[in-house]
């Protein structure tokens, strides 16, 4: 390693001879480098955890265009209700071609074993399948059968073994809402930050489940247009069809995008979670510096000398900055090996889709290495402010 970074820096690697010299205090840097490293990671896991979380209901569907209630909530799942005339006011423009409505409920389901989950619910028409995505419209058809229902398998906290056989010709019952419902089908979309696990049924089946609710009250309504129609200029004319400030119309990527946006920079959750990146980055820093400082205290005779002998301020520089990027390009793999360890483990115990990211991983080495750096820089302000002289 030696002769590879010395013709690697065309000199002798005094930063890295350093550093193995106390192997004990390397130990325990690379270990605060990589103390720091899971910090970082799992904060972003948890943020892109929610993230992702968020956007699995959106990628449900599959229309051209989403119409949504104009009230204050960016969640697809808090939105008030509109009426179900806004979707026949759409059918008017030229450029739309269809339309279906959504009706979404959130109830509790306590299972035999007493264990409960929160389950959202998707009441769709059966007729549907050309607004969901292409797995879902085979199985959708199926909801015409009164009280069924397209059961989640990744569902948290119950065992969804026995719904592995569920077919139209066996149902495998079960019971929400005090009704009697058949499990004809199962789709694996996961729960998060929010719920459980997610349920399809049709709009007349919700409606038994909800009795509260009304066919001219949808969550949300989804539009088709022509081929060759631009969604935006729809939207936009569409916007014009309607009294001021009645409805939202946007892509589903775009709303995906909006309440991503809200989850991670105005609620709680996803600020707490960035105030933890920045207290790892912060602790990654402190570590760093309490090590690569003790190094410079340790050498500062040596320092001394070579300032003596004329080597300017960038040659100090160079020698601290290779031992910080050292620390960082070796502390940094451990970290990522525990982090990944973090990643699966909580998303067998939770079902959270949670997982490392190539994208996540580089930025976190990128930014290793500058706070790293950062760090070295800071440890030299001592060396860079005193003669030789005042050194020995």
């Amino acid at each position: 390693m030696t002769a590879f970074l010395a013709r690697l820096l065309g000199r002798l690697p005094i930063g890295y001879l350093q550093l193995m010299h106390h192997p004990g205090r390397l130990l325990a840097a690379l270990a605060g480098v990589a103390f720091a490293n899971v910090l970082v990671f799992v904060q972003l896991g948890l943020a892109g955890s929610m993230a992702e979380s968020v956007a699995i209901p959106y990628r449900l569907f599959q229309p051209d265009l989403l119409i949504i209630s104009p009230a204050e909530s960016e969640s697809l799942s808090d939105a008030s209700t509109l009426p179900r005339q806004r979707m026949f006011q759409a059918l008017v423009h030229p450029d739309v071609t269809g339309g279906t409505p959504i009706y979404m409920g959130r109830s509790t389901w306590i299972s035999g074993n007493d264990a409960s989950s929160s389950i959202q619910f998707f009441g769709l028409e059966p007729d549907a399948g050309p607004f969901v995505h292409e797995a879902l419209a085979a199985p959708l058809i199926s909801l015409s059968l009164s009280d069924t229902a397209l059961v989640d398998t990744l569902t948290r906290f119950v065992d969804m073994r026995g719904f592995a056989a569920a077919h139209p010709e066996a149902p495998v019952p079960f019971e929400m809402q005090g009704r009697q419902l058949g499990a004809i089908g199962t789709v694996s979309i996961g729960g998060g930050f929010g719920g459980d696990g997610v349920f399809l049924v049709s709009d007349q089946t919700f409606f038994q489940l909800f009795p509260q609710r009304s066919s001219a009250t949808p969550s949300h309504i989804l539009l088709a247009l022509d081929p060759g129609a631009d969604p935006g200029r729809v939207a936009t004319e569409l916007a014009q069809l309607y009294p001021p400030d009645a409805v939202r119309i946007r892509t589903v990527t775009q709303a995906m995008e909006q309440e991503v946006r809200y989850q991670m920079t105005e609620r709680p959750t996803g600020l707490i979670f960035a105030f933890g990146v920045v207290i790892g980055i912060i602790v990654g820093i402190v570590i760093a510096y309490q090590v690569l400082s003790a190094d410079v205290a340790d050498h500062i005779r040596e320092y001394a000398t070579f300032k003596a002998m004329g080597f300017r301020q960038g040659f100090f520089v160079g020698i601290i900055l290779e031992e910080a990027i050292i620390l960082a390009a070796i502390g940094f793999w451990p970290g990522l090996a525990l982090s990944e360890l973090f990643y699966r483990s909580l998303a067998y115990l939770t079902n959270i889709p949670i997982f490392m990211t190539p994208d996540r991983a580089v930025a976190v080495f990128i930014g290793t290495i500058i706070a790293c750096a950062m760090s070295g820089v800071l440890a030299m302000r001592k060396l860079a402010a005193a003669e030789p002289a005042d050194l020995f």
